[in-house]
């Protein structure tokens, strides 16, 4: 079968075709044919050596396909069912999954668009449901809003009543953001989003800032917040955050800081299953849209990175193998 492997950090071209013999499932595992394989900004932090892994490596996260073989211990998925998972190691055209890290997917729901509801869609569910869970009247800011988390977290952030600030690079990633429900947006590239914000609160900020940006925006977004406010980080796409001092917290108004990633958020399968659920009804009820932004072969798997480091895709991109 064919597959990317990394051989050593560094950048797109590292990304290098290879072939490789179809897995065996060990007891607890299913062989997954992938229809569809998702691209994240951690499979960049894991090429470049900002997550560093053990070397060589197949990258990614996620995927949905076929079931085409199973271990001895595999009882509740069967040979033939159609899933979508969570697993390293995922592009490549057949992948060893662990059962208890897959979901059957709905008979009428597009592989690619499960897949994009796996480790995007899960963030933004928990990051609206749990982290700082939204209701009615609730204010946040959402940076990169026009990306894959943030399309999908503008949407739940509105379905929960919330009033969204959103930050984008360009006029149509604002549309984009504008169509998932935004009521205010920011063009960085132009525009102060800080002293917009603020103007448009009158002064008093908001309740949430949900920023996968990082360095960049960091300072910014803690002068955007609320007394008592949450700071909530769940990327770095710019880079790290520099050292911070806590005393900071209490000036700007006793504030919350949290850097959060997924997979403590669904430790257990009940977690990962209810998570999953809600955002495939709501697929399926129309309630959620999911933009698919970029599909790449494969092979093209350096040209996705490419494309998603230069800031240069909007919604989910994906590998079709």
């Amino acid at each position: 079968m064919k597959a990317i492997r990394v051989h050593e950090c560094g950048g797109p071209e590292v990304l290098q075709p290879e072939e490789l013999p179809v897995p065996k499932p060990a007891d607890d595992e299913i062989v997954v044919q992938q229809e569809a394989i998702g691209v994240n900004y951690i499979d960049i932090y894991h090429r470049t050596g900002l997550y560093p892994l053990s070397l060589p490596y197949t990258p990614g996260q996620e995927g949905a396909g076929k079931v085409v073989d199973k271990g001895a211990k595999v009882s509740d998925l069967a040979v033939g069912d159609r899933v979508a998972y969570l697993a390293p190691g995922t592009y490549a055209e057949c992948v060893a999954v662990p059962a208890v890290k897959a979901v059957r997917v709905p008979p009428g729901l597009d592989s690619r668009i499960a897949t994009a509801l796996m480790l995007q869609g899960m963030t933004a569910h928990y990051l609206t449901k749990t982290t700082y869970p939204l209701k009615e009247g609730s204010t946040c800011l959402v940076h990169a809003a026009a990306g894959g988390v943030g399309l999908l977290l503008v949407q739940l952030a509105k379905m929960a009543g919330a009033r969204v600030y959103a930050t984008v690079s360009t006029e149509e990633k604002a549309r984009l953001a504008r169509e998932a429900g935004a009521d205010f947006i920011v063009l960085y590239t132009q525009q102060d989003f800080e002293q917009k914000i603020m103007n448009d609160t009158n002064g008093r900020g908001v309740d949430v800032v949900y920023d996968s940006v990082g360095r960049t925006t960091f300072d910014k977004s803690l002068n955007c917040l609320k007394p008592l406010g949450y700071m909530v980080l769940f990327g770095q796409s710019s880079g790290k955050v520099e050292k911070i001092d806590p005393s900071i917290l209490a000036a700007k108004g006793s504030l919350f800081l949290t850097r959060t990633t997924l997979f403590n958020y669904i430790a257990e399968r009940r977690q990962l299953e209810s998570r999953v659920n809600d955002l495939f009804a709501w697929v399926e009820s129309g309630k959620l849209k999911v933009r698919i932004g970029q599909e790449f072969s494969l092979e093209q798997a350096a040209t996705a990175h490419e494309q998603l480091e230069g800031r240069k895709t909007t919604g989910k991109v994906l590998l079709i193998p």
